[in-house]
């Protein structure tokens, strides 16, 4: 095969379709290996920031970025017809979910159309976005038979899951461990030996598309469950008067058999809120009821409800109404230290404490303003200033740059859902 030759001494040419928060780290990632790359997306912002060299990505360098795209190996396009130029494509385009939690393909099938007829043979395309077992095969490989490809002879079809952990400061693209699956054993030859080139990880071949696509699911779909088990059981504990944070740092002691996860206030992130709706769509097909999938994603779901239950009886036990309260939300990320507002599970809080009538007010450090999906508003964060105008602090995202003895100091009201307050004792603080 031409194609392996040209992944030995990188020839070839490697094509990111979709420049966000898995396209572009990748793209940053092939070309500091020594590929010349070119990003696709339809964003204008995101084609003329590439070529400008100014990075929008977290976990991408502002250095890196401005450095290869001066050295001329990465740069972004709307045009896809340059498809015809690039012998490796990766497709990292998103794939959300749509108002009935049904997997929105969309943006595969359109990019599987456009990029088509520009193909050339001898040309390997990897699927990373997070899908539901099948896609591969039944969207994107229906279509390159359709053009006259034979995969596995003149064209190899792979997928990939994208592993992006934003914020993680030990594990980034370059040295997580990847896993491919390839429609035929020459697909996966080629995709594991271009990811072997490409990164400072262990690439693992499994025997076809649909295990590396469940592979994915399965990944976040655990710890969707144990993230609900850690929620369910902070709200018996908080029943039962018994610390949940205390009870899961004695379990830790046990040297095997229990992995910690912990409860907060919600999920977010684009990963494990919506996973796990792939996979209960795709079950149906099968006359198959993912039943505890459904309720740790019922119990995740209902977390922000609960929290601003639990601040309106903190209100309650001071003679305040919610809707006669003052109340800061510290955190708007839905993470510590990130920008990232994906699913954030602070959009819900804010629908809840909006139909009470509550006056509230938001700080992140990281997020100037954000649009909220769930009820198609704008909000803007404010600055941290004095804090006796309010009642109530709900510490929703533990950013690392809080200081949380100035807001114990404070002597204000405050629920913490992220025991960021750990060694800290109050009669004004409460955990969920």
């Amino acid at each position: 095969m031409k194609l392996l030759g040209k992944i030995e001494n990188k020839s070839a040419k490697v094509g990111v379709i979709g420049l966000g928060y898995v396209g572009l780290p990748m793209a940053v990632t092939a070309a500091k290996k020594g590929y010349q790359v070119l990003g696709f997306d339809v964003s204008k912002y995101a084609v003329e920031h590439v070529n400008a060299g100014e990075n929008y990505i977290g976990d991408v360098k502002d250095e890196d970025l401005k450095e290869l795209v001066k050295k001329g190996s990465l740069t972004a396009t709307h045009d896809y017809s340059r498809i015809n130029s690039v012998e490796i494509i990766l497709i990292a385009v998103p794939t959300p979910l749509d108002k009935y939690h049904q997997p929105d393909t969309s943006f595969i099938e359109a990019v599987t159309k456009s990029m088509t007829p520009h193909l050339m043979k001898d040309t390997l395309i990897v699927l990373e976005s997070t899908t539901y077992p099948g896609t591969t095969r039944e969207i994107i490989l229906p279509e390159l038979e359709k053009a006259g490809f034979t995969v596995g002879e003149d064209i190899f079809l792979a997928f990939s899951p994208e592993r992006v952990d934003p914020g993680n400061e030990t594990f980034k693209t370059n040295n997580t461990p990847k896993v491919v699956g390839g429609i035929t054993p020459q697909c996966n030859a080629v995709s594991k030996k271009f990811y072997e080139s490409i990164l400072d990880a262990s690439v693992l071949a499994v025997s076809s598309p649909e295990v590396a696509e469940m592979e994915k699911i399965y990944e976040n779909t655990f710890r969707n469950i144990n993230i609900a088990l850690a929620n369910e059981m902070s709200v018996l504990c908080n029943k039962m008067g018994i610390s949940i944070w205390e009870v899961i740092e004695a379990a830790k002691t046990k040297p095997y058999g229990f992995m910690a996860f912990y409860p907060g206030p919600g999920v977010g992130g684009h990963c494990i809120p919506i996973d796990p709706f792939y996979l209960t769509w795709k079950a149906r097909e099968f006359n198959f009821h993912t039943r505890l999938i459904e309720l740790a994603g019922e119990i995740n779901v209902a977390m922000p409800e609960y929290v601003v239950n639990r601040a309106m009886q903190m209100l309650n036990r001071k003679g305040i109404a919610v809707s006669r309260a003052k109340i800061l939300i510290l955190g708007a990320a839905y993470k510590k230290d990130i920008r990232d507002m994906r699913e954030s599970p602070v959009e819900d809080i804010i629908v809840e404490l909006e139909k009470r009538n509550a006056d509230f007010e938001i700080n992140d450090p990281f997020v100037d303003k954000f649009h909220n999906e769930k009820n198609n508003k704008i909000y803007k964060t404010v600055a941290l200033g004095n804090l006796d105008k309010y009642d109530l602090l709900i510490l929703v995202t533990d950013h690392s740059c809080y200081d949380y003895r100035a807001f114990l100091k404070s002597g204000r009201l405050i629920l913490d859902t992220r025991n960021a307050f750990h060694g800290l004792n109050d009669d004004n603080l409460e955990l969920i």
